[in-house]
């Protein structure tokens, strides 16, 4: 799968959004997200552009507008927001389903690895929420139940 940048930023924007929502009652500013992540705001308002026509996202025009997100961080997937920006969820290399990506059109001897592999970060996407990103509940996951080893192991 290839993530670009506007993947990558419409999701740390989105973090951070989730973050500063929760400290505070009001909405986030672009410029203010622009400057904590080091995204340029103009890129930003393009990614955001997209995220509310999708319902991610909720704008407030006026003194103390700016954005919120439109439900809850636990209840907002990462691929949701990937996909809502338009970036491709697929690791192959081939245009559809129909046609390989050979001369002639027949996939090639390594499709099916690479349509594997796209289907798992699609669904490892889809299983971690904003609120995982923000709460730091990424690393050593246990696939099944979402918990890390730490909360798996017994204690010692």
């Amino acid at each position: 799968m290839r993530l670009s940048t506007k993947g990558r930023y419409a999701v740390m924007a989105l973090a951070d959004l989730a973050r500063r929502e929760s400290d505070a009652e009001r909405a986030v500013a672009l410029a203010e997200i622009a400057a904590r992540q080091e995204i340029s705001l103009s890129y930003l308002e393009q990614l955001f552009a997209r995220l509310r026509r999708k319902g991610l996202v909720k704008s407030a025009r006026g003194p103390g507008g700016g954005y919120r997100l439109a439900r809850g961080a636990d209840a907002t997937s990462i691929a949701e927001i990937v996909q809502a920006v338009d970036e491709p969820m697929r690791a192959t290399r081939c245009a559809g389903h129909d046609k390989g990506c050979m001369l002639k059109g027949e996939r090639c001897l390594t499709h099916d690895l690479w349509e594997d592999l796209g289907a798992h970060i699609e669904d490892y996407l889809a299983s971690v929420s904003l609120a995982d990103v923000i709460g730091g509940r990424l690393r050593h996951r246990d696939g099944a139940s979402g918990r890390s080893s730490a909360e798996m192991s017994p204690a010692a």
